[in-house]
């Protein structure tokens, strides 16, 4: 039996990753000079799952610097029991909704935060990217 083949995107050259690797630094620093807790899920094996921001880089063609909000697992669990056994989504429970609303806050505060700072910042697409925030580039 052979295993099976998954198509990957095609791979960004290595200058390309390179500075996308120095455009997460820059993110990192300034998500921490804001007291942020930042992490680089890339660089550590995977995702942390830990309270506080991933800022991570996709190697990829069409990849980027992403930055990703990690609540508690005290919050997160709860709200992902929920969706796993099925919700109405027309009337979610407290405990989802208020999980949403932490997530999308924090989106909209780190989007409004590294555009402050300079960054040109993004929402990617949500089935592909739940409620990260992509970071371009950066406009000095």
């Amino acid at each position: 039996m052979t295993e099976p083949r998954f198509d990957l995107p095609p791979k960004a050259p290595p200058e390309v990753v390179e500075k996308r690797q120095a455009l997460a630094e820059q993110v990192c620093r300034e998500l921490r000079l804001v007291g942020f807790t930042v992490y680089r899920g890339d660089l550590t094996g995977g995702p942390h799952y830990l309270p506080g921001v991933d800022v991570h880089v996709t190697p990829f063609v069409d990849g980027g610097v992403y930055a990703d909000w990690h609540t508690d697992a005290e919050l997160r669990g709860p709200a992902l029991e929920l969706y796993a056994r099925g919700i109405d989504y027309a009337n979610p429970p407290p405990a989802l909704r208020h999980y949403q609303t932490v997530l999308g806050q924090m989106r909209a505060v780190m989007t409004a935060i590294l555009a402050s700072a300079g960054f040109e910042v993004e929402e990617p697409d949500g089935h592909a990217h739940g409620s990260m925030v992509q970071v371009t580039g950066f406009r000095p």
